[in-house]
């Protein structure tokens, strides 16, 4: 019986180590091959924007929208102007459908106020939060499934901070 009990967390331990590989594979690939996408962040009381080493992220597009005729998941389908930033068209249930020009931002939304893309904390170097307090933009890399990862913060010249 002890045999089979260390076959087993064996087994189990490789499936995690499966899955952990195969998780930061698909994030590199999106730092790697994805779109950069600028979303304009919304007014954050300064009070509670920095909290040790991090910065709580809100969107203009998690801020202005139909809260009563969205499903509880879904996506966010984006065109992007000349200079990269994304405007909200549509919410959606499903990837499709998808028009030329039009990309995906996968959301929850776990109440009837709140909606978020899985972005909403921005970590720093302790010490260095001034410098990102003049942020107008979050920039993040999405792929076409809708796969969104934050690479930075922008200034209000599109410019990494």
């Amino acid at each position: 019986m002890k045999k089979f009990s260390i076959v087993i967390i064996v087994i189990n331990l490789i499936g995690l180590l499966i899955y952990f590989n195969y998780s930061i594979r698909q994030k590199e690939r999106i730092l790697k091959d994805g779109t950069l996408v600028l979303l304009d962040l919304a007014p954050v009381d300064p009070r509670s924007l920095m909290q040790g080493d991090y910065m709580n992220l809100s969107y203009q597009i998690a801020q202005n929208f139909p809260v009563d005729s969205i499903p509880k998941r879904g996506f966010i389908v984006l065109t992007l102007d000349k200079n990269q930033v994304g405007h909200p068209v549509r919410y959606q249930q499903h990837r499709e459908p998808l028009n030329s020009g039009e990309f995906l931002i996968e959301y929850t939304s776990p109440n009837s106020w709140q909606l978020n893309i899985g972005a909403e904390s921005f970590f720093f170097e302790e010490g260095t939060g001034e410098r990102y307090e003049k942020a107008k933009y979050g920039g993040l890399k999405i792929d076409e499934h809708g796969n969104s990862l934050l690479i930075g913060l922008y200034d209000g010249e599109r410019k990494e901070i």
